[in-house]
């Protein structure tokens, strides 16, 4: 399992917006000023952020955009699988796959499940303002 560019850079967004949540909305420009990421790669990833209701936008002067949500509210297992679509080690593991043919006889399936299981629980016991005490300490 790699973890895309999409992934990283909105953990880094949300942290970057917690971290400045006292200075209202903020801009793509200066997010992307700050983490060094294009800003029009950006909006792509604000728009899903905004979709799933992580993020708030407003268009215009004055205008950014801010955390919907408590930065202790904002599961990071949540945020890579919107970004991600899946983290599943293996295609037969991930939420939309077809049954496999093989799944009864298959030898390595606990191996995969375990190690989904694993990922799944570490990324489970972190929120965005976990990431933002790393970042203090």
């Amino acid at each position: 399992m790699m973890v895309s560019t999409r992934g990283r850079y909105a953990l880094r967004v949300l942290v970057d917006l917690a971290e400045h949540q006292g200075d209202g909305y903020i801009t793509l420009k200066e997010i992307a000023g700050r983490q060094e990421i294009s800003e029009k790669y950006l909006e792509t990833i604000v728009k899903d952020l905004v979709k799933f209701r992580v993020l708030e936008g407003v268009r215009g002067k004055g205008g950014g955009y801010r955390l919907d949500k408590k930065p202790e509210e904002i599961n990071v297992l949540e945020i890579l699988r919107v970004m991600e679509g899946t983290l599943a080690p293996v295609a037969c593991l991930a939420q939309d796959s077809k049954p496999c043919s093989r799944s009864a006889d298959c030898r390595t399936l606990p191996l995969w499940q375990g190690l989904d299981q694993v990922v799944s629980d570490y990324l489970q016991k972190f929120t965005i303002q976990d990431l933002v005490r790393q970042t203090e300490a």
